[in-house]
């Protein structure tokens, strides 16, 4: 049985071939467990069991890994605003401490999965924690400072946009538009506004140690680089989430990881699209 798929990676319907017949590697990007889900957050999920059972249906083995982001996640998909964590123990009054997150965490976890349960998605059989993974971001981000591909400034570790020639050039994945102060926080530091974190160094006494450049967080695009590598391989043959991934997060996954290794990422990139109610995508505001 055929089963074809739109990749926003080309920009086109293509017939789904695996790495290795008969079987489908998926990832799937997680939540920010810093809060309750809504509805237009669960959409994404809704899409990618639908994706499984349809592979499955087809036939297929599928190995699903979705991760759970419980540090280093910023306010926005660039490299501004609090970090989402922060964020959550300012607004429940909790003490600036590793326990009160984790705290934090598995509440919002617990939560979500129990959503999952009750619209009848099947949780993947890896779930991995972003907290429990430090070691493998510290490793990407020390080859991409290794490869020249990165550098250091005051306030933490970035990817160099020049140094991969195909960022923002491939199919689906548009840029849209940049501005300092709006979208990107300005930083002189930056060689060019679209350089990315893949660690943020830490203002607090929160964060890890990455020997010899001090201690913080990693960015939130590494993350699920390294954790889809982990667990899936690179490549793997399909990566999912929500359209409003495409920009920024997904384009940074997609150049540090192949900037570092030298292959594809992901060879099918599917994405969903905002629960719209009215004219306006469903936010937690609403």
């Amino acid at each position: 049985m055929s089963v074809f798929l739109y990749n926003t990676l080309t920009g086109k319907k293509e017939e789904f071939k695996p790495l290795k017949t008969g079987e489908a590697t998926v990832y799937t990007c997680g939540p920010t467990v810093y809060n309750y889900a809504h509805i237009g957050n669960l959409r994404a999920y809704v899409f990618a069991d639908v994706l499984r059972r349809t592979l499955e249906y087809a036939g297929y083995k599928v190995k699903q890994v979705m991760n759970i982001t419980d540090v280093g996640h910023l306010t926005s998909d660039a490299d501004d605003g609090d970090d989402k964590m922060i964020k959550a123990l300012k607004r429940e009054g909790k003490p600036f401490t590793f326990e009160a997150m984790q705290e934090i965490a598995r509440k919002y976890e617990t939560a979500f999965k129990e959503d999952l349960r009750a619209l009848n998605i099947e949780i993947p059989r890896d779930v991995p924690r972003a907290s429990e993974h430090i070691t493998e971001d510290i490793e990407l981000a020390r080859i991409l400072l290794e490869k020249d591909v990165a550098y250091r400034t005051s306030d933490g570790i970035y990817f160099d946009i020049s140094k991969y020639p195909e960022y923002g050039t491939r199919g689906g994945f548009k840029l849209g538009e940049l501005k300092e102060g709006a979208r990107v926080a300005v930083n002189a530091e930056k060689k060019n506004p679209r350089d990315f974190s893949l660690w943020k160094f830490s203002t607090t006494d929160l964060g890890w140690d990455f020997p010899p450049y001090g201690k913080g967080f990693p960015g939130w695009h590494i993350e699920c680089s390294a954790m889809s590598r982990k667990y899936l391989g690179q490549p793997f043959d399909i990566h999912t989430g929500g359209i409003d991934h495409i920009p920024t997060h997904h384009q940074n996954e997609i150049a540090q990881s192949e900037a570092a290794y030298g292959l594809p990422l992901a060879n099918y990139w599917m994405h969903n699209e905002h629960l719209n109610m009215g004219e306006a995508k469903m936010a937690k505001s609403d």
